[in-house]
This record gives C-alpha cells, sequence and structure tokens, in this order.
C-alpha cells in the first residue's frame, strides 16, 4: 500500500492565479524552452561556486522576528526601486505608522 501524498493540486483558477503572479515578478521571471537549452553546469560557468552554498550564519542576538506578510505588488516594486535595504525600509515606515518612532 502507498504513503498518502500531502500534495494538493491547485484548481486551474488557483493555477492561473499563481502564473499571473509568475509573469509579473520581474525579478524572477519563468524560464523558457530557450533559457533552458543554454543553461549550463555551474563546473562550467564558475567552477570556483561549485558546491558552495550561501547560508547566512545565526544572529548574535535575535533582534528581529520573522514574518510572513502579503503587500501589493506596487508597494514592494515601489521599495525595491529604491534599492538595497527595501525590507529595512519597510519595517521604518512600519514603526513610524504605529507611533514607536
Amino acid at each position: 500500500m502507498g504513503r498518502k501524498s500531502n500534495f494538493i493540486v491547485p484548481t486551474e483558477a488557483e493555477d492561473a492565479e499563481i502564473n499571473r503572479g509568475i509573469a509579473q515578478d520581474p525579478d524572477n521571471p519563468e524560464w523558457t524552452d530557450a533559457d533552458f537549452a543554454e543553461a549550463r553546469p555551474i563546473a562550467a560557468v564558475a567552477p570556483s561556486m561549485e558546491g558552495v552554498r550561501r547560508v547566512r550564519g545565526p544572529q548574535k542576538a535575535p533582534v528581529k522576528t520573522l514574518v510572513s506578510i502579503r503587500l501589493d505588488p506596487d508597494v514592494v516594486d515601489r521599495l525595491k526601486q529604491q534599492g538595497r535595504g527595501w525590507q529595512g525600509r519597510a519595517n521604518d515606515i512600519l514603526r513610524h505608522a504605529v507611533g514607536l518612532d
């Protein structure tokens, strides 16, 4: 007897919404067949990076709480347009909004 899968197949409407989200992300476009055809192994492109994994070390003293929040795409785009550190700027805006500054 096989194991029961916890994978839930999205409905057609959910799948269409997921694909719309993918199409709207300019920082991470969905690969085309041409992209896959041109892809090369990391060892061929940057041998020194083979086997390297970027991992953030533990915080010396946890000062932030990891959360997940859904924001409108235009809000995130505006913050990202201002360059690196957009999450910190979002934190500052929220601090001001709740009167903690």
